[in-house]
């Protein structure tokens, strides 16, 4: 349903290992499952050189590895330091070279930790610096735990802008303080034009208990659109997929707008 609502780029799952993150389980089938469209890419988590083999072997044709500024979050999310995790991230981004396969970066805990707390802009920038340099060739900065404000999005931005381009910057923002659309309108100002998204709002971390899902694919599209930006996305076929996923996890949506909607009907 996604495939047809005009988004680009789908995130399909994640090759994480089954041990620690259970739900991840089917990852192989439902990469293997998905009936693409064309001009849409449907890119997969990679922790490591396993993960990656094993996204290839099930038809993975865009991989993306996760890091965090948080050492004590890299040790709890990934097993290892964030400097080991740079070794591991090499090594998969040198395989995906040699197959041609893109590769996307992300930095947790960019404005803040459920560990450490508040997480220093040039930490951040040093973090998303090595990413950009070992060859992602984009970096997505979370606001994994969703603590961040527009001022703190503001200082981590224009110190990362320092050291990364902002044309190759994202921002992924969770919705846990009622800041994500107003994190992400700050990040439009200072020049990100990527924005990653959950549809009806789902979703978490397993390391991060208390979180709130990822901002909802609804919400930001019905913003951008009031704002007059064309995003080539359809929100009413948008709002069916959340519908749909709601109906089928037996989920309440997250989403403001497919709220609202359903309130009028």
């Amino acid at each position: 349903m996604l495939s047809g609502t005009g988004l680009s780029v789908i995130e399909a799952t994640s090759f994480v290992s089954s041990k620690w993150v259970p739900q991840m389980s089917d990852h192989s089938d439902v990469l293997r499952g998905i009936q693409r469209a064309p001009h849409v890419q449907y890119p997969v988590l990679t922790p490591n050189m396993q993960g990656f083999q094993d996204a290839v072997a099930a038809g993975a044709t865009e991989v993306a590895v996760f890091g965090s500024a948080s050492e004590t979050f890299s040790r709890k999310n990934i097993n290892c330091s964030i400097d080991d995790s740079m070794l591991k991230f090499e090594e998969v981004i040198k395989a995906a070279k040699e197959q041609q396969i893109p590769v996307r970066g992300y930095v947790s805990c960019a404005l803040g930790c459920p560990y450490e707390g508040r997480i220093e802009p040039a930490k951040v920038a040093e973090v998303a610096s090595k990413l950009y340099g070992i060859g992602c060739y984009e970096i997505s900065l979370a606001d994994t735990i969703g603590v961040g404000t527009p001022g703190s999005m503001l200082q981590m931005l224009q110190r990362v802008t320092q050291e990364v381009p902002i044309s190759a910057l994202a921002v992924h923002c969770h919705d846990t303080y009622g800041q994500a659309l107003a994190n992400i309108l700050t990040a439009l100002q200072v020049g990100v034009s990527v924005v990653d998204s959950a549809v009806a709002g789902l979703g978490g971390c397993p390391y991060a208990e208390g979180s709130s899902g990822n901002v909802s694919t609804e919400d930001v599209v019905y913003m951008l659109h009031g704002m007059g930006i064309e995003t080539g996305v359809n929100l009413d076929k948008v709002m069916e997929a959340g519908d749909f996923i709601c109906s089928a996890l037996n989920r309440k949506t997250n989403s403001k707008v497919s709220l609202a909607r359903n309130r009028k009907l």
